[in-house]
């Protein structure tokens, strides 16, 4: 009986030790929950720019790899991290210095960037991002899980402000645009 009892607080202290040298990101531990902030803006993201009244000046413009989008008149906007209302304030103002009286500027997300998948997926690659989108829909997206899929080891990087953030999420795990969802090989 003292024995086992031993036993189970060594293996008790085992896994407390070894689970104190693991890594975990931020983001292993907010779990990737959908969360009701505004979307923010970032290359690869296609906005409908309207400027009302003016019709040279309403288009869809993409964001580039500098994080801006470049407009008629006014040139690059910087984009990257605003939201679309902060996007369309911004237009406004550099409207207004010397272009219109009183320019009425609205901007809406007409396409998300991508996501990706890779690994034991039957189509890895890149895929349109639609709102409410879970790890579960995006593997179905991408074919389903090949014979070896690790289903249990699904892991999403997230690129934010801090940088890059990995963790193994759940199947339900919501996705946001540019995140890379990587399914893992079993070995047996």
């Amino acid at each position: 009986m003292r024995a086992s009892r031993l036993s189970l607080i060594a293996v008790v202290f085992f896994a407390l030790a070894v689970s104190g040298c693991m890594h975990t990101s931020p983001a292993a531990t907010t779990g990737y929950a959908p969360v009701d902030e505004p979307y923010r803006l970032d290359a690869g993201d296609k906005l409908r720019v309207v400027v009302y009244g003016q019709d040279g000046l309403t288009n869809t413009y993409a964001v580039g790899a500098s994080g801006a989008i470049t407009m008629p008149l006014i040139g690059a906007v910087p984009a990257r991290g605003l939201t679309p209302a902060e996007l369309a304030a911004s237009v406004t103002a550099r409207l207004k210095k010397g272009y219109l009286r009183e320019p009425y500027v609205a901007a809406e997300i007409d396409t998300y960037r991508p996501f990706f998948i890779l690994g034991e997926v039957a189509a890895p690659g890149q895929y349109p991002y639609v709102p409410k989108l879970t790890v579960e829909t995006a593997v179905a997206i991408a074919g389903g899980f090949t014979p070896r899929a690790e289903r249990g080891a699904i892991k999403l990087t997230r690129v934010g402000e801090a940088g890059a953030a990995q963790a193994v999420v759940p199947p339900g795990t919501f996705l946001k645009p540019g995140d890379t969802i990587v399914v893992a090989e079993r070995w047996f």
